[in-house]
């Protein structure tokens, strides 16, 4: 089966699409008309063919040019692919790993692949000669670690590429160390001409007020693993599975191993075929796996942060976003993964579970990267707020939820309409309140036989529960965080005794 995404195959090495031709003269324009260290920056989305296009820039610059060339990479997988796709092109390479200490036969290369760090400590060594680099590509550039590198090639053209010119950490922004971008191809145009698959994205709500947001400026991994490994979150996320990718192949994002591990045992015990991959993992292990997940059709696979980068598996048919992350780059990545395109897969769908979509729009919609690139304080500070998002969501009790208050005609209750009718009575708002309070009891106690039976059912109504605490916090005129949640834990305990009482008047009644 031959891939249609240029980054992963092409029959001939030496063909380029049109908009890649484009996007390498208008780079080789930069070339020869800024000065010899000039730093440029490039952005093409994931699977736009970034590797194919550095690949003929290295192998064009070689012939056009008695200097060397180094591309560095973060990770040893991108190593491994970045050193065969120039070989393709026709470049002879050396990939520099943990394993070489010495490059006694530099002299019989142009072009040295590396990892950062790995590249670091030979140049400390003094054991690569540096002073013949006049070519410096850097993939995945919006990481900072390739910063510590840029003192060593003072006098070297440097070339940044990247799928997102926003820069890993929100102190360090890129514009800093490249003085201009050149933004590529849109992902809607490789959609629409045939080189990515179109993504069909499912929001599901979900409040996120008790995550923390830790000092790289994302949300904390103990506070994600606190929300996601909860029951409520864990039967969200099998839900979503079962109504949008039952029985195609998926893989699942988490924020954290505990998160990760809760996902396995739940889709485990639901009877479905589903791995766990992490870090902590051993190669041979992560091999077997992924080697277990290419395989089989209907496979799913949870996993912690690594498959982000360095991860091509075209055949995943959904993405699941089972957090919450306010990188724009990390949204692109995982979403990424399941972008690329087959002669029988031209789609793909996406499950939101972090309300990413809300915070940063559609995976296609249109992005201004020289607006993130220029100004990327000014994009930061202006991503839709959590407390924002929430205040537009819209809850709909799922169906499966619905089906177990068959003895009540309606289940919704309008928290804008009531606070009007309390206020054109001249009334507290706390009646609003009192009104929800007394249907959600009834439904619950009419609906069961017990009065544990209707307890363990007001436990299912944590998300109608907290939709309604969000709309009528809004109605008031000032309403914090901390009061908020505190009215959500008043509501479950003042539901609880109104269960009780409740149950005891339908008792007193059947008497």
């Amino acid at each position: 089966m031959l891939y249609k995404d240029a980054e992963l195959e092409i029959e001939d090495k030496k063909q380029l699409y049109a908009y890649q031709k484009v996007d390498i003269d208008a780079i080789f324009d930069r070339m020869a008309n800024t000065p010899s260290n000039y730093h440029l920056l490039y952005q093409l989305p994931t699977g736009g063919g970034k590797t194919v296009i550095f690949s003929e820039i290295v192998r064009r610059y070689l012939a056009e040019h008695d200097k060397k060339v180094v591309v560095l990479t973060h990770r040893i997988e991108l190593c491994k692919q970045t050193s065969k796709m120039l070989k393709n092109f026709g470049v002879k390479n050396k990939v520099i790993n943990s394993k070489i200490k010495k490059l006694q036969d530099q002299e019989e290369y142009s072009c040295f692949v590396a990892m950062v760090e790995t590249l670091k400590n030979r140049l400390n060594d003094e054991l690569l000669e540096i002073e013949n680099i006049g070519l410096v590509i850097i993939d995945e550039a919006h990481y900072n670690s390739f910063r510590k590198l840029f003192g060593s090639f003072k006098n070297s053209f440097i070339l940044g590429v990247t799928a997102t010119p926003l820069s890993s950490n929100i102190k360090m922004p890129m514009n800093e160390n490249y003085s201009e971008l050149i933004v590529g191809d849109t992902i809607s145009s490789l959609i629409d001409n045939g080189f990515l698959a179109k993504a069909t994205t499912y929001s599901y709500d979900v409040g996120l007020t008790s995550l923390k947001v830790g000092i790289n400026g994302d949300y904390t991994v103990k506070s994600s693993d606190d929300l996601y490994s909860n029951m409520v979150m864990q039967e969200k996320l099998l839900h979503a599975y079962t109504e949008k990718s039952l029985g195609k192949k998926t893989l699942i994002f988490n924020n954290g191993i505990h998160t990760s591990l809760y996902v396995y045992e739940t889709f485990r015990e639901a009877g479905y075929g589903i791995r766990h991959l992490d870090n902590t993992n051993s190669p041979e292990e992560r091999k077997e796996i992924l080697s277990w997940f290419k395989k089989t059709p209907d496979a799913i696979l949870t996993s912690v942060g690594i498959l982000t980068t360095g991860f091509d598996e075209p055949t995943v048919e959904t993405i699941i976003l089972n957090r919450a992350t306010k990188s724009l780059t990390l949204y692109f990545q995982m979403i990424g993964r399941g972008s690329r395109k087959l002669e029988n897969k031209d789609s793909f769908s996406v499950i939101d579970l972090g309300n990413n979509a809300a915070r940063f729009g559609l995976w296609s919609d249109p992005i201004n990267w020289q607006h993130i690139f220029k100004s990327p304080d000014f994009y930061l500070e202006n991503l839709r707020a959590d407390t924002e998002i929430e205040m537009h969501f819209k809850y709909q009790m799922s169906p499966e939820l619905r089906a177990k208050f068959p003895n009540t005609e309606v289940v919704t209750f309008d928290v804008d309409e009531e606070h009007k009718i309390a206020i054109s009575q001249n009334l507290r708002s706390k009646v609003v309140l009192d009104k929800s309070l007394d249907q959600h009891a009834t439904m619950c106690v009419y609906n069961t036989e017990t009065l544990n039976e209707a307890r363990l059912l007001s436990k299912e109504l944590h998300d109608d529960i907290e939709c309604r605490i969000r709309r009528y916090s809004k109605c008031l005129s000032q309403c914090s965080k901390n009061y908020r949640e505190w009215l959500v834990e008043d509501y479950k305990q003042k539901l609880t005794l109104m269960i009780g009482k409740k149950y005891r008047e339908k008792i007193f009644n059947e008497d």
